[in-house]
């Protein structure tokens, strides 16, 4: 990494485009000290305690913990690009659309984008309404509330929505003028920036040191441990039978007959199973906070429970975080693999699989490997988003939370993704480059 990285900053047009993607990173940090319009500092403090106010600080690069313009950061388009892809599959003229190669993938992105809009306004009423309502501690936003303060309140949601479409727009900046994808590496950045404090809380703790070695310890065993499994895949042989085609000229030609393969990863979903999770057992929670103060007794007693035992810090809850991980991954890689059409595209293009009859045997035949595969994947995941409560165990510490690692499960995979793929990304431009210099 480090020798593509000097030979990457030898070349001019490199150079630039790394120095480019790190001032728009430093340019972002700085937009995420900009504060929403009437936030209470000191109420601010003790919120990301939470893990609901964590997650969504994660998924906005860490602007939430200033409760900034770019608080939602990049989150809005991320839920509207996962229901794209969600309603695909059902939606049967988006199903026309995305066959359509490039130009259907630059519609389906323009839904995308359209989609953000209302679901950023949506999001950022309910994330301030929940910061000023005093269910995760003091009010963020006393102000907030179109029946206590219309204009304070439409001044807040419209430069949030601002915020986030900033966000968007200088991680595009990133992806078409700088190196790797830039909604992640602006994710990315936010997790990196938010580790140096996380070190220094937790060397301000009793035994630090040992803490802060044994942490370091798991990090690094979990980042290796995703980047092997991140890495891997099944290789599914692929052949194509000689076919005679018509060039210009009515000149006949005989093409294909070559032999390639499929790559099946191991963990397509990605970190998207996480998020899922993530967000649906923090519903019971958010739930709850409203039935604890209710006049019945029963009902009140109903959301104590479900407080206690959901949260964080009970084992119950990191038990259905597993079991929704999950779940999730096989529902999600099941609805990502269905979208590809891989056993009619290779049918079309005159490929098969040896030994396998193309058609229906040939979708059964990989609808298998990929769940065997998937399996893997699906357990992979669950063991990295319940690995906090299992150094907790270890360390007889049960209440230990997520956000007492240097990094989050969650956080652990956008970070290796990242990195791995604007590795990959910048060893491609290198690999051009070379074979440029070469021809001339």
């Amino acid at each position: 990494m480090l020798t593509a990285l000097q030979s990457a900053f030898r070349l001019p047009d490199l150079r630039r485009r790394l120095l480019f993607t790190l001032g728009i990173l430093i340019l972002y940090r700085l937009l995420a000290h900009v504060p929403v319009p009437g936030v209470d500092p000191e109420a601010l403090s003790g919120i990301l305690k939470n893990d609901l106010a964590n997650l969504f600080d994660i998924l906005s690069g860490g602007a939430l913990a200033n409760f900034s313009v770019m608080a939602m950061g990049v989150y809005p388009y991320i839920t509207a690009t996962i229901i794209m892809q969600l309603l695909i599959p059902i939606v049967p003229r988006l199903q026309e659309i995305s066959k359509d190669g490039e130009a259907g993938r630059q519609k389906i992105n323009q839904y995308s984008l359209f989609l953000t809009v209302p679901l950023a306004l949506l999001q950022g009423y309910g994330q301030a309404a929940i910061m000023s309502s005093g269910q995760l501690g003091a009010p963020v936003l006393p102000e907030f509330g179109f029946s206590i303060n219309p204009l304070q309140t439409l001044v807040v949601l419209l430069s949030m929505l601002a915020g986030s479409m900033v966000a968007l727009w200088l991680g595009n900046l990133i992806t078409e003028e700088g190196i790797g994808n830039g909604v992640s590496l602006i994710i990315f950045g936010g997790i990196v920036g938010r580790m140096f404090p996380r070190i220094a809380s937790i060397l301000s703790a009793t035994n630090g040191v040992i803490l802060l070695l044994i942490f370091s310890l798991v990090t690094v065993a979990t980042i290796l441990l995703i980047v092997y499994v991140q890495e891997g895949q099944r290789r599914i042989p692929v052949r194509y039978g000689k076919r005679v085609r018509t060039m210009r000229g009515n000149r006949l030609m005989m093409v294909g007959g070559q032999s390639t393969h499929v790559p099946i990863r191991v963990n397509s979903a990605g970190m998207i199973p996480l998020i899922f999770a993530s967000s649906l057992l923090i519903f019971p929670s958010t739930l709850a906070s409203f039935l604890r103060v209710a006049q019945n007794q029963v009902i009140a007693g109903f959301g104590n429970w479900v407080a206690t035992n959901l949260s964080p810090g009970s084992s119950l809850y990191w038990i259905f975080y597993f079991i929704l991980v999950v779940a999730f991954t096989f529902f999600y890689t099941d609805v990502v693999f269905r979208q590809q059409n891989l056993p009619e595209n290779l049918q079309r293009q005159g490929g098969y699989i040896p030994g396998i009859r193309p058609g229906r045997r040939t979708e059964e035949y990989l609808n298998s490997v990929v769940a065997r595969i998937t399996f893997v994947g699906a357990l992979f995941l669950g063991f990295v988003a319940i690995l906090p409560w299992l150094v907790g165990l270890a360390l007889r510490q049960p209440g230990l939370s997520n956000s007492s690692l240097l990094i989050t499960s969650a956080g652990l995979l956008i970070v290796v993704g990242v990195v791995l793929d604007t590795m990959k990304q910048l060893e491609a431009q290198l690999v051009m480059r070379h074979y440029e210099g070469f021809i001339r």
